[in-house]
């Protein structure tokens, strides 16, 4: 599947009007996610690596051009004019890992008007879609209250691609680690994992099953004890861990039950043996809400993985994002759609401590105090710079999580954080606004 053609009919349409009327000069779209979901107090950016990735190599070839024919029912000829269109233009945006608000843009891209239409539907798909991730994923770490999260989500999310996404998510939202091999590999991110149900079945019994795991793997272990009944998985882990000695590092997971009194009975069974230094993981359906219902009433459980709500964000699958037209060749443009205006001109964000943002016109002076969000990642088509490391992502995710307000940092009812608009803005609005008010009002205009 190409990814110059995974993109929405109408902006294929569009795009080929656009050249046809000759309106090729320079558009600027802002990418924003307008409110936050409920649940959610903050939002994490992510996704931007692919989105430079696919528009530093975008370019529409002959095979591209017969596939918006088919599709269009038309012959190949008349798509000629979107034949080799490159993306030659400019790409600032807030990076991956930094906490943002609702309402201020995670993206501003500026390129030709057809081509600026076209990426439309691959930028906003991974923006949001990595972002939702990355913000369930926060929302987990601020949870279990320092102790490792690990992502076990590859077998229920939405494709493989998604599993990636939600792993690099993870990853960079302070996971310690991955059970998807694959994205492991890529992120050069450690990768995590135990043994299934199914091998202690296979056994037939829980000491055969720990024996034979430790002759091919010789430890630390991990040994899964929640087949039968936990209590007796744990007495049987418990004296196969003494007995070959390997129980620095290695852990006991349990994946079922009422997993605060499950851990208390598997901590004292461990403890009798001696076996103090052997962590409890837990796993079986958790997310940030059920994490930090288990770290509040004190259970003994030293690493949680978190798989299907997390990798799907359950509760909050979808952002009210958009990609808005807010210049054209020079003239700031605005929607006044009910419930959905976009304020128009290419913009900065003004970041001041406890997270006070001014979303501020992009040549305005900073505020005072404060530090721009957006920055430059792409420029006449070409990266700026080194892609960041996934530990520069983690560190400014970190750093955010870290010096957020109590009331957005909340896991149950949280209260989202709001910018503010600077006074040009606000003034550059209403002036387009009543420009457009104006245009309606004048005689032909079905008024």
């Amino acid at each position: 599947m190409s990814q110059e053609t995974t993109t929405d009919l109408y902006e294929v349409t569009m795009a080929l009007s656009y050249l046809q009327e000759g309106m090729t000069r320079p558009a600027t779209f802002d990418l924003l996610v307008r409110d936050l979901p409920p649940g959610r107090g903050f939002l994490v950016a992510a996704g931007l690596e692919d989105v430079v990735d696919h528009l530093t190599s975008f370019r529409l070839g002959p095979e591209h051009i017969r596939d918006f024919a088919t599709a269009l029912h038309r012959p190949a000829a008349d798509l000629d004019p979107l034949l080799g269109l490159t993306f030659t233009g400019d790409v600032r945006a807030v990076p991956e890992g930094q906490v943002v608000l609702g309402g201020e843009p995670l993206l501003e891209l500026t390129a030709p008007l057809p081509v600026a239409q076209l990426v439309e539907s691959f930028v906003l798909n991974q923006i949001s879609h990595q972002t939702a991730l990355a913000s369930k994923a926060a929302r987990c770490t601020l949870a279990a209250q320092g102790r490792p999260v690990v992502d076990f989500s590859l077998r229920r999310t939405h494709g493989t691609e998604a599993a990636h996404h939600a792993a690099r998510a993870g990853a960079i939202a302070g996971f310690s680690a991955t059970s998807n091999v694959a994205a492991a590999t890529a992120l050069g991110f450690p990768a995590t994992g135990t043994m299934a149900h199914s091998y202690i079945e296979a056994f037939g019994e829980e000491e055969a099953a720990f024996r034979a795991f430790a002759r091919a793997h010789p430890g630390p272990l991990t040994l899964l004890t929640d087949t039968y009944r936990t209590a007796q998985g744990t007495h049987t882990a418990a004296r196969v861990l003494r007995a070959l000695d390997v129980g620095d590092g290695s852990a006991i997971r349990i994946d079922s039950g009422d997993l605060a009194t499950e851990a208390q009975q598997a901590r004292h069974i461990l403890d009798a043996y001696g076996l103090g230094a052997v962590r409890i993981v837990a796993s079986g359906g958790l997310d940030e809400y059920a994490v930090d219902r288990l770290v509040e009433a004190g259970a003994p459980i030293d690493v949680y993985a978190v798989g299907t709500r997390v990798g799907v964000s359950s509760d909050a699958p979808a952002l009210d994002s958009a990609y808005k037209l807010v210049e054209y060749d020079g003239r700031p443009v605005m929607k006044l759609s009910a419930a959905k205006v976009t304020d128009p001109g290419r913009k900065q964000i003004h970041r001041q401590d406890g997270f006070r943002d001014v979303v501020a016109l992009a040549d305005e002076p900073p505020v005072p105090h404060s530090r721009p969000l957006m920055h430059p990642v792409i420029r006449n088509g070409v990266r700026l710079g080194t892609p960041p490391s996934l530990r520069d992502m983690r560190e400014r995710c970190a750093a955010d999580l870290r010096t957020l307000p109590d009331e957005a940092r909340r896991i149950a009812d949280p209260a989202p954080l709001h910018c503010s608009t600077s006074p040009a803005l606000r003034e550059l609005s209403e002036r387009v606004r009543q420009r457009i008010q104006d245009a309606f009002l004048r005689p032909g205009n079905g008024r």
